[in-house]
Order: C-alpha cells, then sequence, then structure tokens
C-alpha cells in the first residue's frame, strides 16, 4: 500500500458500524475514496450484486475484526474470502482483543493493526500505518535520538464521527438503566441509525408498533449503544404531551439556561433554541400517541429525535419505521440466552405459541426460569388458561404484562370506539394472519354484531384507525393483522352470550369470501389468504356446515400449490369429523376422502394413499354409480396410485377404462378426460410404449393449450410429458427446448419451491446430462435434491430420484467412488419404502450394477445384472426397452468375466446392437 489515493471497501459486522463509519470517514479526510454500504448502497438494492461490484472495485478491503465479524451467516464471511481470493488486498483491524483461535485459520498468520485501548489520536495514526504500510520513505527518516511526531489522518468540521468507545458517557445523560437482556435486533439497530445519520436532521424518528414489541427497548439500546456518538442524550417519557415541557425544563437547568422565575413553557422553547444552533444530541421521546399534540415540542436543530409509539400516523411531522415482533432466530436466540437448557426444538415451539412478540418472551422467560414453572405446564397453562398466564412474569422494562397491555388498551377505545371493540372480538375468532379489507366490506351489512350504520361505506376505516392508533391491530394497504395474543385475551374476556354472536358472524365473514377456482395460480393469492383463517382452532370451522364448500376448496388450493402436508393435515381433520357426524357416504365427506388420498400421494405415501382412494372409490362405485364424475375421478385417482406403485400393467387398464367413460360422458376436451389422456401418455411411457405416449401427449397438448392457455398448470404438465417422451425417442435437443420453456413458466407462475417447478428442473438436468453436459447438469440436479430434501424429506422417492440422478451424474464425471456411495444409499431407501419390485428400485440396481461395472468388480456386477434382468422380465415384458438394456449390460459383463457364450446365449434373441453404459431417464 503506499499514501497515493486509494478507494477501499470496508467490511464490518452490523453491531460495529460506529467504528465502520469512523473508518471511512477518516480515509475520505486522508483523500481516499471508501465503499461503505450504509453510505453508498440503498434499501431495495441487490446485496450480492453490490458486494461483488465493491470488491472489484476497490484496491483493497479493510476487514473490522471483532467476535461478532467471525459469527457464522453473517455476510463478511463472503468478504473477506473474496478479498483474500483477489490478491490477497486485506487490511485488517482489530476492535477488540483477539487470539490465534478467535480467527480462521487462512487469517490467524495475518498481521493486524489493533484499533482497541486507543485514544483517538493513536487509533488515527494507526489506522494511517494500516493504509499505507509496506511503502518506502520518500524523505529521509527522522533522526531516532529525536521524538517522532507522526500527523494523524487530517480531519475536517466537527460533525465527524467519534472513535467509538472512547468518549464514555455523554457529559449530558439522562437514561435508565442498559437492559442486559437485550438481544436481537441487530438489523433494526442498524437500519435506525442509518436513518438518523442520513435524514435531515431536523426530521425526527418515529418507532412504531403494537404494545410488547419492543419499541422503547430497542430506542434505550441506541442510545447506550450510540452514547459515545452525543454530547446530550435525554429520555423523556411523552404519554403525557402536558408534562413535555417539565421534562424540557430540566434538561434547560441541566444545561444552565433555565431561569427559574420564567415557566415550563417558556424555559421548554429556550431549550429548543439552544438545540438549533447545538450538535451531537439525542432526545428520545417514548410512548408519544398524538402526533398533534407532540409536534410544537419537536426540536429543529441538527441533533437527532427518536420518538416510539403505537400509532404509525405520523405523516407530516416525522419519518415512520414500523417494528414487527421478533425474528423467529432472535426469539430463540432470547430464549435460549434466558431460560438454560433450552433447546431449539423447545424455544422454537414456544416462540411460535406467544406469536414472537418480546413482551411475551421476556414474561416467559421469567417464569420458567425463576418462577419454577415447568415449559410444558408454561405451555399447556398458555393454551387453557391465557389471560391467566399472561398476566404472570415480571418483564423488566415494560410498564405492564400482555394481558393488562391489551385490557387497558381496549377499555380506553371502549366509550369512543364501540365498532372499533366490537370488530376487534370479531376478527379474534379468525387466524392471526392479514384479513382483508374487501372482506368485511362484501359483508357489512350480515354482521350482527358490528354497531353503526350498515351502509356506511366509511365504517371500516372509523374502526381500523384507533384500533392501529393504539397499536391494537398492524394496518397494511387493504388488509391488517391482529397478533395472536391479543386475539387470546379478547376471546377469554368475551362473555357466553357475546360469544355466540361473534361466532355466528365470523362464520357469515369467512362463508361469504370466494377467492376463485382453486385450481388455477391466479387465484391462489385469494386462498393463500382465506386458508389459515379456515383452519383457525378456535373457530372449530370443521364442525361448521356453512364452511364444508371453502374447507374443501381450500384443501384443493393447498394440493394443487404444493403445499401438501398442511393440505393433509386440514383434510384429516375433516375427514374425521364429517363421517362422524355425517357418515362414511355423505358426499363432502367421500370429497375430504378423495382430497386425503391426493395429499397422502403427494407426500410419497403410496400404498397408504392406495388405501384410501380404494374405499373412496367403493363408495362412489355404490352410492353414485359406475359413470357419476365423481366416480371416475376417483378411478382416475387409482390409476395414478397404480402408477406410482408401479403396477403399470393395471394403471393401464384402468385409464384406459376411465378416459371412454369421461370421453362418452364429458366430451373430449373436458379437463377430466384430458386428466385421464395424460395419465394414459405417462403410463404407456413407463410401458415403453413411446410413439403411441407421444401421440397421446401431443393431443393433450395441444387440446390443453387451446381450452387453457398455455400457462395453466395442466398445459405445462402434459408439455413436460411430451418433452420426457420425445427424450427417450432420441430427440434430445427438442426435449431440451420444451423443458427449458416449461420450467421458465413455471418459476415465473408456481415459484421456485413449487413440486412441479423442482419436476422439470430435474428433467432439465437429465436432458442436460444425456447431452453430455455433466457439468451443469450435476449443478442442477444437486440443488434440485436440496430443494427435495428440505420441502419433502430425505425418504421422499421425488427426492431419492434426484439422488438418484446425481450419482449418475457423478459418475459420469469420473467421481466413481462417490457415485457409488450415493447409489448404494438410494437403492437401500428405495428398496425399503418401494419394495425389491418396484420399478425405481429396479432403475436404482440396475445403475448400481453398471457403477460396480466400471469399478471393475465384474463379478458382483454381473449378479445384480441378472437379478434386475429377471425382475424386468417379470414385471415389464421381454420386449421392453429396459429389459433389453439389462440384457445387454449382463452380457458386457459376463464378458468381461470371460463367459464369452454365456454372453453369446443371451443376445442371439435380441436384434444385436451397441450396450449403452449410460443412465436411464425418466
Amino acid at each position: 500500500m503506499t499514501d497515493q489515493a486509494q478507494q477501499f471497501f470496508i467490511s464490518y459486522a452490523g453491531t460495529d458500524r460506529a467504528w465502520a463509519e469512523w473508518v471511512g470517514w477518516h480515509l475520505e479526510q486522508a483523500g481516499h475514496q471508501v465503499i461503505l454500504d450504509v453510505w453508498d448502497w440503498r434499501t431495495g438494492d441487490n446485496l450480492v450484486q453490490r458486494m461483488d461490484e465493491a470488491l472489484k472495485r476497490a484496491d483493497a478491503v479493510i476487514a473490522l475484526f471483532s467476535t461478532s465479524y467471525f459469527e457464522d451467516e453473517r455476510w463478511t464471511t463472503e468478504e473477506w474470502t473474496a478479498a483474500v481470493a483477489h490478491r490477497d488486498r486485506l487490511i485488517p483491524l482489530a476492535l477488540e482483543p483477539l487470539t490465534t483461535n478467535d480467527l480462521p485459520r487462512i487469517l490467524a498468520a495475518k498481521l493486524r493493526k489493533n484499533l482497541h485501548g486507543l485514544d483517538e489520536t493513536a487509533a488515527q495514526t494507526a489506522l494511517h500505518e494500516a493504509v499505507n504500510s509496506g511503502s518506502r520513505p520518500t524523505a529521509p527518516p527522522p533522526f531516532p535520538g529525536t521524538i517522532p511526531v507522526t500527523a494523524p489522518i487530517p480531519m475536517a468540521g466537527q460533525s465527524k464521527p467519534r472513535l467509538p468507545g472512547s468518549s464514555g458517557q455523554p457529559e449530558v445523560w439522562s437514561v435508565r438503566r442498559r437492559n442486559p437482556d437485550f438481544a436481537g435486533r441487530e438489523t433494526e439497530i442498524a437500519r435506525l441509525r442509518e436513518s438518523l445519520v442520513r435524514e435531515s436532521k431536523a426530521v425526527p424518528q418515529v418507532l412504531h408498533g403494537m404494545g410488547g414489541v419492543g419499541k422503547s427497548q430497542l430506542a434505550l439500546e441506541y442510545a447506550h449503544r450510540f452514547a459515545g456518538q452525543y454530547d446530550l442524550v435525554w429520555w423523556i417519557d411523552a404519554e403525557q404531551p402536558d408534562e413535555i415541557p417539565v421534562r424540557y425544563t430540566e434538561l434547560a437547568d441541566r444545561l444552565g439556561i433555565a431561569k427559574p422565575d420564567a415557566g415550563a413553557e417558556t424555559n421548554a422553547r429556550a431549550l429548543l433554541s439552544h438545540l438549533d444552533g447545538r450538535e451531537r444530541w439525542l432526545l428520545i421521546l417514548d410512548n408519544a400517541e398524538d402526533p398533534a399534540q407532540i409536534e410544537p415540542w419537536l426540536a429543529q436543530g441538527p441533533g437527532h429525535t427518536l420518538i416510539t409509539s403505537r400509532n404509525p400516523n405520523w405523516a407530516g411531522t416525522a419519518r415512520t419505521t414500523p417494528l414487527n415482533v421478533f425474528t423467529r432466530t432472535d426469539s430463540l436466540t432470547y430464549l435460549q440466552g434466558r431460560v438454560d437448557g433450552m433447546n431449539d426444538d423447545q424455544a422454537d415451539t414456544l416462540a411460535a405459541d406467544l406469536g414472537d412478540l418480546p413482551l411475551a418472551l421476556a414474561q416467559a422467560a421469567g417464569v420458567i426460569a425463576h418462577g419454577g414453572m415447568s415449559l410444558d405446564l408454561y405451555q399447556q397453562l398458555l393454551a387453557t388458561n391465557t389471560t391467566q398466564i399472561l398476566e404472570k412474569g415480571g418483564a423488566p422494562g415494560y410498564p405492564a404484562p400482555v394481558a393488562a397491555t391489551v385490557t387497558i388498551a381496549v377499555n380506553r377505545l371502549t366509550e369512543h370506539h364501540p365498532d372499533a371493540v366490537a370488530l376487534l372480538h370479531l376478527v379474534a375468532l379468525l387466524g392471526p394472519e392479514p384479513i382483508r379489507n374487501t372482506w368485511l366490506e362484501t359483508v357489512r351489512p350480515r354482521l350482527a354484531t358490528i354497531p353503526g350504520n350498515p351502509d356506511d361505506p366509511m365504517w371500516l376505516h372509523e374502526a381500523l384507525s384507533p384500533l392501529s392508533r393504539y397499536g391494537l391491530a398492524r394496518t397494511e394497504s387493504g388488509s391488517f393483522q391482529i397478533h395472536r395474543l391479543t386475539q387470546a385475551v379478547l376471546r377469554d374476556q368475551t362473555s357466553p352470550d357475546q360469544a355466540v354472536a361473534i361466532r355466528n358472524d365470523a362464520v357469515t365473514l369467512l362463508a361469504a369470501v370466494n377467492p376463485g377456482d382453486p385450481q388455477s395460480p391466479d387465484f391462489w393469492p385469494g386462498w393463500a389468504a382465506l386458508t389459515p383463517h379456515l383452519t383457525a382452532q378456535h373457530l372449530a370451522t370443521t364442525k361448521l356446515p356453512e364452511l364444508r364448500p371453502a374447507l374443501l376448496n381450500a384443501a384443493h388450493y393447498l394440493i394443487r400449490s404444493g403445499q401438501p402436508r398442511t393440505a393433509r393435515d386440514l383434510t384429516a381433520v375433516a375427514y374425521t369429523m364429517w363421517v362422524t357426524d355425517l357418515g362414511q357416504d355423505h358426499p363432502d365427506a367421500l370429497t375430504a376422502a378423495q382430497f386425503l388420498g391426493h395429499a397422502t400421494a403427494d407426500l410419497g405415501e403410496h400404498a397408504e394413499a392406495r388405501r384410501i382412494i380404494e374405499e373412496t372409490l367403493a363408495r362412489r362405485h355404490r352410492t353414485l354409480g359406475d359413470d357419476h364424475p365423481d366416480t371416475l375421478q376417483s378411478a382416475n385417482d387409482l390409476t395414478v396410485a397404480l402408477h406410482n406403485l408401479g403396477e403399470h400393467a393395471e394403471a393401464r387398464r384402468m385409464d384406459e377404462d376411465t378416459l371412454a367413460r369421461r370421453r362418452r360422458i364429458l366430451g373430449d376436451d373436458h379437463p377430466d378426460t384430458l386428466q385421464s389422456a395424460h395419465n394414459l401418455a405417462i403410463v404407456l411411457h413407463d410401458l415403453g410404449e413411446y410413439a403411441e405416449a407421444r401421440r397421446m401427449d401431443e393431443d393433450t397438448l395441444a387440446r390443453r393449450r387451446r381450452t387453457n392457455g398455455d400457462d395453466h398448470p395442466h398445459t405445462l404438465r402434459s408439455a413436460q410429458s411430451l418433452a420426457i417422451t420425445l427424450h427417450r425417442l432420441g430427440e434430445h435437443a427438442e426435449a431440451r427446448r420444451i423443458i427449458e420453456d416449461t420450467l421458465t413458466r413455471r418459476r415465473r407462475i408456481l415459484g421456485d419451491d413449487h413440486p412441479d417447478t423442482i419436476r422439470s428442473a430435474h428433467h432439465l438436468a437429465n436432458a442436460l446430462h444425456d447431452l453430455g453436459e455433466h457439468a451443469e447438469a450435476r449443478r442442477i440436479i444437486e440443488d434440485t435434491l436440496t430443494r427435495r430434501r428440505r420441502i419433502l424429506g430425505d425418504d421422499h422417492p421425488d427426492t431419492i430420484q434426484s439422488a438418484h440422478h446425481l450419482a449418475n451424474a457423478l459418475h459420469s464425471l469420473g467421481e466413481h467412488a462417490e457415485a457409488r456411495r450415493i447409489i448404494e444409499d438410494t437403492l437401500t431407501r428405495r428398496r425399503r419404502i418401494l419394495g425389491d419390485d418396484h420399478p425405481d428400485t429396479i432403475q436404482s440396481a440396475h445403475h448400481f450394477a453398471i457403477t460396480l461395472y466400471n469399478l471393475r468388480q465384474y463379478a458382483a456386477a454381473a449378479q445384480l445384472f441378472e437379478d434386475v434382468r429377471n425382475r424386468h422380465r417379470r414385471t415389464l415384458g421381454d420386449d421392453h426397452p429396459d429389459t433389453a438394456e439389462a440384457t445387454h449390460n449382463l452380457a458386457e459383463a459376463l464378458t468381461a468375466l470371460g463367459r464369452r457364450f454365456e454372453a453369446q446365449q443371451l443376445l442371439v434373441p435380441q436384434k444385436q446392437k451397441k450396450s449403452r453404459f449410460r443412465r436411464k431417464r425418466r
């Protein structure tokens, strides 16, 4: 490095932002250019792209080493590793004492400058030396016998950042003690600091959110953490606006500018005038609720004003920042820091039950850690005696427990806003997810518990405004949300007489909502919003006849949108309830059973799905007849179950019968008819009848494009099926084109993690593999496998299929040992889950034999090839392409063992063709 102007990228942990700004400011004063995220990057920028650009442009990366810097899952890891990789352009500065064991091995041997423990002048000198080290002097060094004087990096202006931690407590300070249990909120603190520093200093910042979300705690932590950046920090309880001038007078007296004979208002005005010409001050107005009453007392000078409030409506007065509940990560950090021995699963469950509300977490931690109550008992009481348990446990720094916080706010509203309180009690029976305004606006005339004029178009606005102002509802554009604990307290406070009427209104509300066709992605956002409320446990929706149609449509939506686990949970409860109340043959019970079978199959539990579907089909045969559309749907479902179990011949027979009936009853272009045609094409493909499968795929695709459009999920399924068949027919380029197009559409319409999208990516990897693009195929299949493991689990047939094809890719890349490990594991899982004779199990056995052959283990390979061939002959017949391939590969293995005559005898009945030791793709 030289003392010529350079460009530096500053890499730091969020907790060390003050250091980053101090370093950046002094480097710029010295004539260097600095890239610092909080100065140069905007909200909404692509973080990875910005970081990559900065690392490429920078002459060096200045890394601020601290314990936080090396925590897991921080972007700092990517920053320093990139800096080391690019010509070792890393300048380490230590902010705290670190040992070799604290650092990654690659960094442990690097010389680093210590900034900790120095005064500001010494720290400036250390920084100057760090960025200019390694250069030869341009003038004679001073005589060693004299005391050298090193000029610090130049400074300009009085608003430069201070050396973090160097100033101690500001000279004027009135803030309560720091909370030693404060945890999390690093992102929020960084954003708050950014807002205060970037914004015009005359513009106050408001942290707003519901009671108990930790607004005051965050402000308190900010005040202590950044105390060194201010000369004056003063905390004011602003809940009573009339008291603000009194608190200002106390500050004025501390500054020596108060006049004893003047009133509080005069001294407060004098303080505001004083602050107009003063820098480095922070005023915190805690729990301010009425912007109109607070606005006259806001300072205008070049300092910072931070306000905490439940009220989000500060337009024209201040910049607002919403504060939500903890992230789940922060909840776990807090709970495990307070309660010894609480594991991740326990903390996760408790955090979910408490809705990640910081006040509730603090109360729970206090009761469990110091109140002699077990975690299990606490969670039991939380479910059965919610208000009682939410009144327990001290939470330092919070004025009241959760139950009291809710009760006080509701009591304040009751007299002047009865419509708001009635709305609050109504939605307390729904889920804690957002509630769309249009639902209530549409059904308002039918709601008996909401007072006022039912035809008033402004009623919802008038009801939501006070709920938002008191922090009881979080309002967004077009929706609002009530925290689960607020709902729980309200339910406990509802009398039995009120509860009946409110429940009736809740049912009326949900029954009136109709998002649209649950099979169409266009309507999935509406179903995604409604479904959590239909499954709200306190409403017991499965017992309500009015909601049965909505529940069945919700189940259908969950299945089509790729959420089989939630769909199974919903349909299992509904089916059990409806069979008890309505009987096994009731149409709604049978439809619930139909969707339960779908969801079970999508979870990969094919044998159980078959049992459910066969029972449903038998009941529909008996009660509805063979040709009823519902009966034919169950017949269709059974063909899919048989196919999934590898019983292709029986699946074909049933598919052909169901297709013929649907064509006769519904017509050739009916969606159900096309569903059967699509399924028959798949079965024909797996039976090796590729030409006929192609004909059916092309016909079905053309009909679906005409009736549904190019982007409908059913159309995309036919397109993918055609591509797979073309691939088996050797038309690899066209197959690739169709699969790439299908994948692009599915990503846009369904999302990256939808099972259909992942399936398209899987088949694209197969196509690329057979086109010789093994590295790219490996990359895609590794991503697919990761997604399927996360979404479906290790033992789902689709996950195992991805693992199987990863082994193929590794085999083609010459990584035979790892390929063997994976394919052996895959074979073991398939034998256990699917059975020895399932086509997928035989496929894995075949490919394991190929791996053994390539590892020159010819005897073991021949033995396994023979077993595969025998199973193919028994299940598929002698003429199936898979049987022929197994026969040729067995002959190759026998030849390698010197058993040429046996090999020739195997090939006599076959058409002589070159054996293919490659991976079959399905």
